[in-house]
């Protein structure tokens, strides 16, 4: 009757559905990973990031794109006294009055290949003499040009180069943050699986400490045990209370930790069913590092690395030496009493402008600063070298520590089976009277270490398992990259 009732304990344990009635819910491992990445407050976070850098990727993106500008004063409202230069060489402070506005409007684009600037612009000025009572007008009804650097750094080109790297990167991280939670949700989840098996352990133990000692006081009377083994019974008895009390305490920490982390709003009891189905599927180094540098941030942020120091090394060199800019403006302007007049027979408008700035003497600052970008440079290709082998051999271990856990846990299982079938056997040989209360002691503990380790060796294999997902970004199980709409 004992071991039917067993069978049906184990049955329940490993029967992997969830259901909520008479205030218990039940989950299983891939339900509690997936609430803690839909609802958690790390899941949240993690979205909140990625809402960030994409915003920021739209932002960069606008850089690139046509800018309309609308700029003016108004008004522009003076009443001071300014200083004018009498024609003897005297000064005299003047009072003024007056209102001096302007509106411009503008359109630019920036050239990313050469680093210029083309724009098209209107102005219209307005100057209004209070003292004299005179309005005059001045105005820029149309003009075009263009701003060209030469011999200087180009950010633009660079950030078209790097910021596209950035948003990917940042796609990914994401996606590693999901997986990150997985893993952790995987402790949380068998954390609370142990104290609900070492409560169910210290029951079953209570139980059959009960049976046991109620067997033994019979013999005793009898005269076919010894007042030593009583009191060994007793004191059985006394630890598994003692272990039920711990089990129950540890059991409320561990429910309230998984709840608070997953997202779990609910006062229900949880009940957590042990993963029966171990994945069987092959898994191949050379396939587990192919993918990771193919979906890894990691991997992203290598080229990012080696870009950006690329970048500086650019930077170092463009802002150091000769540099040259050309800005040259072709219009339309005219001046006049009225509005309409501004735009009756304007005049043509042409201005071009070329901006030197030549280091002649900066005692080998230039040089200075150029070197040191070439040596953050050597430093960045040798740390993204450092950082590629140690991928590589991340890699390699958590496969090949997945196979052996794997294999570890085929045992432990079998371990747990055995032991639980040898302290049936003494617990039955103990009431017969074929066995000490020593041995059945050992069985006991035994069985209660065994069921541990079996828990043990399933929490170690599938956290392996979510931190091997999270490595790759790759799901082995169904042979495809994992991705998140």
């Amino acid at each position: 009757m004992k071991q039917l009732i067993y069978i049906i304990l184990i049955y329940l344990l490993t029967h992997t559905y969830t259901s909520q009635a008479q205030g218990v819910t039940r989950l299983s491992l891939p339900e509690v990973v997936e609430m803690a990445k839909g609802q958690s407050i790390a899941a949240r976070q993690a979205s909140t990031t990625k809402e960030t850098k994409y915003w920021e990727w739209r932002t960069f993106q606008s850089n690139y794109k046509p800018q309309l500008t609308l700029n003016g004063n108004l008004p522009a409202f003076t009443r001071s006294f300014i200083e004018v230069v009498q024609p003897d060489g005297t000064i005299q402070f003047q009072p003024v009055r007056y209102n001096n506005s302007s509106l411009n409007l503008s359109l630019s684009q920036s050239v990313m290949q050469t680093g210029g600037q083309i724009y098209a612009t209107t102005e219209l000025q307005r100057f209004d003499d209070f003292a004299r009572k005179n309005t005059l007008y001045n105005s820029t009804p149309f003009a075009v040009g263009y701003s060209q650097p030469f011999f200087r750094f180009n950010p633009m080109k660079w950030d078209k180069k790097i910021e596209p790297l950035k948003y990917d990167e940042s796609r990914q991280v994401f996606i590693e943050s999901l997986e990150k939670i997985a893993v952790k949700s995987t402790e949380y989840f068998f954390n609370l699986l142990l104290a609900q098996v070492n409560l169910q352990i210290a029951e079953t133990n209570l139980a059959n400490t009960q049976t046991i000692v109620k067997i033994a006081n019979e013999k005793y009377d009898i005269g076919k045990t010894t007042r030593n083994e009583i009191l060994q019974l007793q004191l059985e008895s006394l630890k598994a209370q003692k272990a039920i009390a711990t089990a129950k305490r540890d059991l409320e920490i561990a429910t309230l930790n998984l709840k608070a982390y997953i997202g779990l709003q609910t006062d229900t009891r949880l009940e957590l069913l042990i993963p029966a189905d171990i994945s069987t599927f092959p898994i191949s180094n050379q396939v587990a590092l192919q993918e990771a540098f193919e979906n890894r941030s990691d991997a992203i942020s290598f080229r990012r690395l080696i870009l950006e120091a690329d970048r500086a090394v650019a930077k170092a060199i463009g802002d150091n030496g000769l540099n040259m800019t050309l800005t040259a403006t072709l219009g339309f302007s005219n001046r006049g009493l009225t509005i309409p007049e501004l735009y009756q027979k304007p005049q043509s408008q042409e201005s071009v402008q070329l901006q030197l700035d030549i280091p002649i003497l900066d005692w080998g600052r230039s040089k200075s600063r150029t070197k040191t970008a070439e040596a953050q440079k050597k430093l960045t290709e040798y740390t993204v070298e450092q950082a590629k082998q140690t991928f590589r051999q991340e890699i390699y271990t958590q496969v090949t520590l997945l196979e052996m856990l794997r294999n570890q846990l085929s045992l432990t299982a079998q371990a747990d089976s055995i032991a639980s079938e040898k302290y049936q056997i003494a617990q039955d040989r103990y009431v017969l009277g074929n066995l000490s209360i020593t041995d059945l002691s050992i069985a006991f503990q035994e069985k209660d270490q065994a069921k541990r380790d079996y828990i043990n060796a399933l929490q170690d294999y599938w956290k392996t398992h979510y931190e091997l997902r999270y490595l790759t970004l790759y799901d082995f199980e169904k042979n495809r990259k994992i991705a998140v709409e």
